[in-house]
């Protein structure tokens, strides 16, 4: 059976990319949201978040009648489920979003269906998912209990792209493919195989679930290892990117680089699905989730002893995303920073070049405004590189170091050095 139509519920940073490179492939595609406003601006051929390439490739989709959005799940070949899966304020997965969006679908799925499940999940969700549909769809077999011969075939499959790459990634990068069943598997890497260039890694769905996890787990942990050595020398009084980078030149050696924190809706939560799993049995990961936690906290006291020398002092916090180059601020160490700021009472000038108003985080806080580059600068007593925007970069180039002059500077991402 060929494909010909796809819907992806959830569109998002990886829900909406997806669904506009598969139109682009020539399926039919009808993209799900709960966002009205979201829905509308796609069908216009627009995008609402920022991602390099991906206005073009929408526009052209939309414009070839090969992608539109809706607010309710429509019938389909194939379903890939792109929705947020956060944590708890207790470190627990909430899964909410993700059985809504898998409820949705019953009235519109038939017999031959495949469901693919791309948000990251807790080990077991798959399967549950299959459960929660047979309990929904009695007319129909899922492959939790009917194996093989299953009606409807249900597989997950990681996203692993890098925000402000994610156009290329979902292309170029291998798919762990794990289903319920073999067939399971074998259907979602045919579904894939019409769009992405890389391998399709077949395995069993817990699997691929753990895989994720413990993708995103190990490089917390490593980040940590930087975070920690960072700290430790500032203490110290010694430039830890200096450190880094002789430490790196020995053969088996590569450290990381330091940051304000770790943030985003993987590193910074997907760590907190494998303790939930086995609570008893995560030192480390803990341990690396607490040094990253603690990282933007410590360098906000550092500013804040620097601001104890000055009389009312400006703080410029340069870049409130979790990552440069983007507008994603979800779990930002940038916004951590600029609270703690605020509610010591400092005044602070907000830089953010890709977003036009404060988020709600920031929004009506005492003291928080947000600024342009050149009127923060100009006014600031203190500066505060918190994202390695492209924009920030240029602050110190071509001669410019003296914008900094006379300021106290706290650079988080060694781009000033």
């Amino acid at each position: 059976m060929t494909f010909n139509s796809l819907s992806v519920i959830g569109l998002g940073y990886v829900g909406l990319p997806t669904a506009a490179i598969f139109a682009g492939h020539g399926l039919d595609v009808v993209g799900v949201d709960t966002n009205a406003a979201v829905v509308d601006k796609i069908n216009r051929g627009e995008v609402h978040f920022v991602e390099p390439g991906l206005d073009k490739i929408v526009g052209d989709a939309v414009a070839a009648g090969k992608l539109r959005a809706a607010l309710e799940p429509e019938a389909a070949d194939a379903f890939i489920i792109a929705v947020p899966t956060p944590f708890t304020d207790d470190h627990k997965p909430d899964l909410g979003h993700l059985m809504a969006a898998a409820e949705s679908l019953k009235g519109v799925l038939k017999k031959g269906n495949l469901i693919i499940v791309e948000s990251t999940v807790p080990v077991g969700t798959t399967e549950r998912v299959s459960v929660r549909l047979a309990e929904l769809c009695p007319e129909l077999s899922f492959p939790h209990d009917a194996g093989d011969g299953a009606d409807i075939r249900i597989a997950h499959s990681p996203e692993r792209v890098l925000p402000g790459n994610v156009v290329v990634e979902l292309s170029k990068n291998d798919r762990v493919i794990g289903g319920i069943t073999p067939r399971c598997s074998e259907r979602a890497a045919a579904l894939y195989g019409l769009a992405v260039e890389g391998k399709c890694l077949l395995t069993a769905a817990a699997t691929a679930e753990l895989v994720k996890l413990a993708e995103n787990a190990y490089r917390d942990v490593n980040i940590a290892f930087a975070n920690e050595l960072s700290v430790i020398c500032d203490k110290l009084d010694i430039d830890a990117w200096d450190v880094i980078e002789m430490a790196n030149h020995h053969p088996r050696v590569n450290i990381l680089q330091p940051g304000p924190g770790v943030g985003g809706h993987c590193i910074a939560v997907d760590p907190w699905f494998i303790v939930d799993s086995a609570p008893d049995d995560t030192p480390l990961i803990r341990a690396a989730r607490k040094v990253n936690d603690a990282k933007p906290h410590h360098l906000a006291g550092r500013v804040l002893d620097a601001a104890k020398e000055m009389t009312d002092p400006l703080i410029a916090c340069l870049g409130l995303a979790y990552q440069a180059d983007i507008d994603d601020l979800r779990q930002s160490p940038a916004i951590t920073v600029v609270r703690e700021l605020a509610g010591a009472g400092q005044t602070v000038l907000a830089v953010e070049p890709h977003i036009k108003a404060l988020p709600t985080e920031l929004d009506g806080l005492e003291g928080v405004t947000l600024n342009d580059l050149d009127e923060a600068l100009n006014a600031a007593d203190i500066v505060v590189l918190l994202v390695d925007h492209e924009d920030f970069k240029d602050v110190v180039k071509d001669g410019a170091k003296d914008r900094l002059a006379g300021k106290t500077t706290f650079d988080a991402r060694g781009i000033w050095r």
